[in-house]
């Protein structure tokens, strides 16, 4: 016999929280005692990120030049320079968000930029290194992007005064979403299509955008509204099994849209992380929300179930199911093509391989033998040469901008506040899975990018304004009562 139950008293309990209006924040010249701790944290935290990177710099033409020039710290002056701006956009509008999370992503970039510019020094002759400019090659285009990136977000945290006004425009950013997901589908070949997967819009030769970066935020703050609505609704239980609380039949109705939009991702756009991307920030969101288990073992059984179903009939059947096909070819056995269609993958494992526990050193190895090191291999080409540690301890720095997130998400006192972060952090954690499990073997491999190491634009915009959003949710959390925010 079947009993509704109702929403879970915490997921009730935070939906019944009134939202109250943000104070205005105080000045820099008038800045509360216990922000200016916050914020002098955080200040000392970037200068030794800077520190650390400028210690790469100098590592990497220590091994290629057998000298360190001096210029070596020119392009960790450009990014201190930079995120210091930053820093003081966050004393004026955000001042008691997170001292963490700027630290450790400006850290990751500057070191996705100093990687980046050890290939240029690779690729340029001997005797050319030591006067490569320090806009030059992909290093020189990613510490662009980067001041472009971070202005993103400084603009974001300059004008959008309370996250909550993100919600306004909830059904807006959910259909420019879904447009931007699915326009690279719909594109010839010609334009859209990169290593076999249409993610891509280019424009000529010479510029290129990856709509569905920008589409995973626009999503999620679309995801987060309709939750904190539906909620009570999708927290309801039919029937118990196994001391699991499963949903009612008639409201699986959202899942099982996302999921066929995910699958049509997966056959027409040829990405199995993309898909992966998509339908995992909406489960994790919806478990957020009615904090039911169930809904996390229905949406694992619907996407491996539609994958297994794409891989059968891309034997059977061929035509848009060909490409993901041949690549769980490729990740159930490269070294059966390893010259052609394995060529990827077993250069990527063996750059890992070739790394050991400490690696070669910064410059002192052959990143550039692997296949696509400035973007979607650029995990295995900094293994190689930082080793088992070097890589554990950017995991580390990765895991603490995720573990940030959840904690902003746990604090702050509106419901869309808690979806929102809890979804940004998730979807993060989750990009970086599909492509470090694609350059390890874990999982087939997949189109995704780095977050802050690798080349490209797209990547780096997104990401940055996923932390402008973190940030002021953070600081909404952190915010003492006294000033009009919400006590820790």
């Amino acid at each position: 016999m079947t009993t509704p139950h109702t929403a879970p008293p915490a997921a009730a309990a935070a939906a019944a929280v009134p939202d109250t209006p943000m104070a205005a924040k105080p000045s820099l010249l008038r800045l509360d005692p216990a922000a200016r701790r916050v914020r002098r944290t955080e200040l000392w935290l970037l200068l030794l990120a800077m520190a650390m990177v400028a210690g790469y710099l100098a590592a990497v033409e220590a091994n290629m030049l057998d000298t360190v020039t001096m210029d070596f710290w020119y392009p960790a002056g450009v990014l201190t320079a930079v995120f210091l701006a930053l820093h003081v956009v966050i004393r004026l509008r955000a001042p008691f968000a997170d001292p963490v999370l700027v630290p450790t992503v400006a850290l990751l970039n500057g070191l996705g930029v100093a990687f980046l510019r050890r290939l240029d020094l690779g690729r340029a002759k001997i005797d050319e290194r030591p006067e490569l400019a320090i806009f030059a090659g992909d290093g020189g285009k990613q510490l662009l992007w980067t001041l472009i990136a971070v202005t993103g977000a400084m603009v974001l945290l300059w004008f959008v005064r309370d996250h909550r006004e993100v919600s306004k425009f909830a059904w807006t950013l959910g259909l420019a979403g879904i447009v931007l997901v699915m326009l690279p589908a719909v594109l010839p070949g010609s334009v859209s299509e990169v290593n076999g997967a249409k993610l891509w819009i280019r424009f000529g030769s010479f510029f290129a955008i990856q709509p569905g970066e920008f589409a995973k935020l626009m999503l999620l703050a679309f995801f987060a509204y309709y939750l904190v609505r539906k909620r009570e609704v999708l927290a309801l239980a039919s029937r118990r099994f196994l001391g699991i609380d499963f949903p009612r039949g008639r409201d699986l109705g959202p899942v099982i849209v996302v999921w066929a939009m995910s699958l049509l991702v997966l056959i027409f756009e040829k990405d199995l992380g993309t898909s992966l991307l998509y339908f995992g920030m909406f489960v994790v969101t919806l478990y957020v929300a009615t904090e039911r288990v169930s809904w996390l073992l229905i949406g694992l059984v619907l996407f491996a179930g539609g994958a297994v179903l794409a891989y059968v009939l891309a034997g059977a059947v061929g035509g848009p199911f060909t490409n993901f096909g041949q690549r769980v070819d490729i990740w159930l056995d490269p070294f059966a093509d390893p010259y052609v269609r394995g060529w990827q993958l077993t250069q990527s494992l063996m750059g890992l391989g070739t790394g050991g526990m400490f690696g070669t050193g910064p410059g002192a190895g052959n990143p550039l033998l692997v296949p696509e090191v400035r973007n979607d291999f650029i995990f295995a080409g900094m293994g190689e040469e930082v080793g088992l540690f070097g890589l554990t301890a950017l995991l580390a720095l990765y895991l603490l901008v995720v573990s940030r997130g959840l904690r902003a998400a746990l604090a702050v006192r509106d419901s869309f506040g808690k979806l929102l972060a809890g979804g940004l952090a998730f979807t993060l954690a989750l990009q970086v899975f599909v492509i470090i499990g694609g350059v390890s073997k874990l999982i087939p491999l997949t189109g995704q990018t780095t977050p802050f190491l690798s080349a490209g634009g797209s990547s780096l915009v997104a990401n940055w304004l996923l932390v402008a959003l973190l940030l002021r949710i953070s600081d909404a959390a952190r915010t003492p009562a006294s000033t009009g925010g919400v006590r820790r």
